[in-house]
C-alpha cells in the first residue's frame, strides 16, 4: 500500500472555495479505488496550507487512477473549479509507505 501526501499552498482568502474542491475530491479518489484519508485544512499557524492523504494499494493502481480520471467528467469538473477559483497556489505529491501495526521483534 501507498499513501499519497498532497501539501497545497493555497489561498488564505479562498479557504472555503477549498474546502468545496476537496469535498468533491474525496469520493472521486475512493470511486477509482483509493481510500480517501481526508483533507486538513489550516486552523492554527499557517493560513495558506493545506494537506490532503488518500492510500491506494500500489503506485500501479495510484498511477491507473491518474489516468483514469483525465477521462472522468466530475473528476474534470472538480480540476475545472480549482482553476476557477484560483483557490491552490502550488501543491507539492509525495509517497508514503504507512505502518499501521507496532511490533517488538
Amino acid at each position: 500500500m501507498i499513501t499519497c501526501y498532497l501539501r497545497y499552498v493555497i489561498d488564505p482568502y479562498k479557504v472555503q472555495e477549498f474546502e468545496v474542491y476537496a469535498k468533491k475530491w474525496i469520493p472521486l479518489v475512493n470511486k477509482f479505488g483509493g481510500q480517501h484519508l481526508g483533507y486538513f485544512l489550516p486552523h492554527e499557524g499557517a493560513n495558506n496550507i493545506a494537506v490532503a492523504l488518500f492510500s491506494f494499494e500500489s503506485l500501479a493502481a495510484y498511477e491507473k487512477y491518474r489516468v483514469d480520471s483525465m477521462q472522468d467528467p466530475a473528476c474534470q469538473e472538480a480540476y475545472e473549479y480549482a482553476i476557477h477559483t484560483k483557490c491552490i497556489v502550488s501543491y507539492e505529491r509525495s509517497f508514503m509507505r504507512p505502518v499501521t501495526e507496532y511490533t517488538v521483534n
